[in-house]
């Protein structure tokens, strides 16, 4: 398996301040996108975020284990030009937030769906999103001035966050979860825990799968990985 990924080229690895930002340097080599463009940091903090991840490479180098070097690369090479994709997927998942549909039948599921869920979606109206509930499989219709609002805090976002804020929405299925996180209402995991509430009454009934169990284990990492770079942005 270690054959697939490329071999670790470098022993040091080191931040530097440049006329266009913070660079990472492997040995006398300047970090760069898979577009070949240098990777700047908007300060040393976030530098040495990405730089750890780097300096902590074995013998092979594995992005799947570099989050943060993958979010800074989309964030650079594709959000730009896509922000207004990005900003309508924000809107897309408003109609469709996990915080809005509950369960309609075991009562104990439905009463904590309630007790941990609606305070988030109260705190969300109160920043003019306000999103309706519904125990129907059926898309409940979405008030058009809360999916305004929902475009407008994304299309307030720098790349950076834009980025981040997007990838937060598909991980939880819920703009909602992630404008928490993004706001410092909820931090990344216990947004997580929040987003696999439905999944974990599942797996009292079903039980856990091993391999998606490590699967998630893994996107959890990722996530408060990820979210750290909040402190610093």
């Amino acid at each position: 398996m270690a054959k697939k990924y490329s071999k670790r080229f470098y022993k040091n690895v080191s931040t530097e301040k440049s006329e266009d930002g913070w660079i990472i340097k492997l040995d006398t080599f300047i970090l760069k996108t898979p577009g070949k463009k240098n990777l700047y940091l908007p300060n040393q903090d976030l530098s040495l975020l990405v730089a750890n991840e780097w300096d902590k490479q074995d013998e092979y180098i594995r992005p799947s284990l570099m989050p943060l070097t993958r979010l800074f690369n989309v964030a650079v090479e594709q959000t730009p030009n896509n922000r207004q994709i990005l900003i309508a997927e924000a809107r897309k998942y408003g109609e469709t937030d996990t915080l809005c549909y509950r369960e309609d039948k075991v009562r104990l599921h439905r009463e904590e769906q309630e007790k941990k869920w609606s305070p988030i979606l109260d705190w969300a109206a109160s920043r003019s999103v306000f999103l309706k509930k519904t125990t129907s499989i059926i898309a409940v219709k979405q008030d058009e001035a809360s999916l305004i609002a929902i475009e407008k805090y994304a299309s307030n976002l720098c790349n950076l966050k834009l980025t981040l804020f997007l990838h937060l929405v598909s991980v939880y299925g819920s703009v909602i979860l992630a404008m928490a996180v993004m706001e410092a209402r909820l931090n990344g995991n216990e947004a997580f825990n929040l987003s696999r509430l439905d999944q974990t009454w599942q797996q009292k009934y079903w039980g856990e799968d091993e391999e998606d169990a490590e699967r998630i284990i893994n996107l959890r990492a990722d996530i408060n990985d990820l979210c750290k770079i909040l402190k610093f942005v």
